[in-house]
């Protein structure tokens, strides 16, 4: 598999603090915290974006969902979820990005 590009890369030109504040205390403090998993912290993330349809993020977030030991099927089943909660357009962009990720990983 080929690594995939990392969006905060592409912003550290343009803003630095926020990918600084993004790396260190976002991923280096709050993912790593031991109350939760990785694995239910990304199913978490995911049906966050979701709810609000945040496709740029989200596209990212099942790759690492996916990293963590999330099941397509868990994933798909939280967007199904998602559906009565944020709305039936979110749930199916939510639904085709997931497919495009899925697809991507089997290259």
């Amino acid at each position: 598999m080929s690594k995939r590009p990392n969006r905060l890369d592409a912003l550290r030109e343009t803003a630095p603090k926020l990918v600084e504040l993004t790396e260190q205390v976002a991923y280096a403090d709050v993912w790593e915290r031991p109350e939760l998993s990785k694995r239910d912290r990304s199913l978490i993330t995911v049906a966050g974006l979701v709810a609000m349809n945040r496709e740029r993020q989200l596209t990212g977030h099942l790759n690492r969902a996916l990293d963590n030991g999330v099941t397509r099927e868990e994933l798909i089943e939280a967007i199904t979820h998602m559906a009565f909660y944020s709305g039936w357009p979110t749930a199916l962009t939510a639904a085709a990005i997931a497919k495009d990720v899925f697809e991507a990983r089997e290259d």
